[in-house]
């Protein structure tokens, strides 16, 4: 029954491509979309090593998928492991189904039989994730956030200099303006700024291994008198601050602390401030969190709607100069991270980082591609100020 369901609701769901599955000895076409280069005119095919893979995946959506995917369950024989989560995303199958009421009915069926039977295949896996690992896959910076890019083939350390040159030039960084990068990860931000516009750049970070690395990586870098980075929590930090910018940290903030996070940063801004939050965030009615994600990559994490960030600093008196979604950008950015991984991933220490674990983060990679180019996520920088009177420029960075 599971083998059937989930080909019927993959043909009936997909529009615009054809995928193939091969499952004991046989092969089945889903999608109606036109023919592609592939064998048989699909985009993907997926070979099918485990006879579970059909029940998983329904019972448990992108859970289910990437676990047969980290167990072996099923291979990419053709196309991309991205390409088909990104034809999976861009159909939005989780929505034709709902005009589908007998459909709903079946897989709900399917679904109350798999929890009564219970997923001991659920026990989450703890890891002892390293510098190694990001310097596996990220720039020389190790930036761990979205890039910008300005041609779709830029390079990660381009895409990752353009990001930073640019949230630099929307705060409209000076020689000697005080900057407080909170949640500052190794400190590519505050080496950027301290270099190129002679900030005197301030970071901090709940990690004590980001703050030793980011301190030695300014020290290599001749700007050790110019940045600081300190061990400490956001509602720790105090002081004065010309400019205060977020990148990749709100998303980590639990929802009953945006207040107390906002106010923070409202607090430590000088008069006539500029301020940047840069967030992965929801783009959509209902903010739907990830079950892979929370499980594996990201436990507790958050994906705000810009209504909430925009709540945020009206309450705090912040005024709000422009608002970019960057999603896309995002897209290109994990592309590059992906390419990386896969390049270096033999490389990485097999007793800290076996093979279910290296699939497991592939799989996460791939999700992200797949999220940037065809999912209702969003990538929100939102530029704002204290100053409700403040000159605003014509043209946006």
């Amino acid at each position: 029954m599971s083998r059937e369901l989930f080909l019927e609701v993959l043909d009936r769901g997909i529009e615009d491509a054809r995928v193939a599955f091969d499952a004991s000895g046989q092969r089945y076409v889903v999608g109606r979309g036109p023919a592609a280069g592939g064998e048989d005119g699909c985009a993907v095919r997926v070979k099918v090593h485990d006879p579970r893979f059909f029940r998983r995946v329904l019972a448990q959506g992108n859970l289910g998928l990437g676990e047969s995917y980290m167990s072996g369950g099923f291979t990419i024989e053709e196309g991309s492991l991205e390409e088909l989560l990104e034809i999976l995303l861009r159909n939005k199958l989780d929505r034709k189904l709902k005009q589908r009421p007998l459909l709903v009915l079946r897989l709900l069926l399917l679904r109350l039989a798999d929890n009564l039977r219970g997923k001991a295949h659920n026990v989450q896996r703890h890891y002892d994730v390293g510098d190694d690992l990001f310097q596996a896959f990220l720039d020389s910076s190790l930036t761990y956030s979205c890039g910008y890019a300005e041609d779709p083939g830029d390079d990660l350390e381009t895409l990752q200099k353009n990001k930073l040159d640019r949230i630099c030039r929307k705060l409209r960084l000076e020689e000697g303006d005080r900057l407080l990068d909170v949640g500052c990860g190794f400190g590519g931000l505050l080496i950027h700024a301290a270099k190129h516009y002679g900030a005197r750049a301030t970071g901090v970070t709940i990690s004590k291994r980001h703050a030793a690395h980011g301190r030695e990586r300014a020290a290599e870098e001749g700007v050790a008198d110019r940045v600081r980075i300190e061990y400490a929590d956001f509602n720790e930090i105090s002081g004065t601050y010309d400019k205060v910018v977020s990148v990749g940290m709100m998303e980590h903030v639990p929802r009953r602390e945006y207040g107390r996070y906002f106010s923070r940063i409202a607090e430590v801004l000088a008069p006539r401030g500029l301020g940047l939050v840069h967030t992965i965030g929801a783009n959509a009615p209902k903010n739907e969190h990830d079950p892979f994600i929370q499980k594996y990559i990201f436990p507790n994490s958050n994906q705000p709607q810009l209504s909430e960030i925009t709540r945020g600093l009206e309450s705090h008196g912040l005024a709000i100069l422009d608002v970019e979604n960057m999603i896309r950008h995002y897209g290109y950015t994990a592309r590059r991270w992906l390419e990386n991984f896969r390049r270096n991933r033999d490389g990485l220490d097999p007793d800290r980082y076996d093979d279910v674990f290296k699939r497991m983060w592939e799989y996460y990679l791939c999700c992200a591609v797949a999220g940037g180019f065809a999912s209702d996520a969003a990538l929100y920088q939102v530029l704002f100020t204290n100053d409700h009177t403040a000159p605003m420029p014509l043209h946006r960075v």
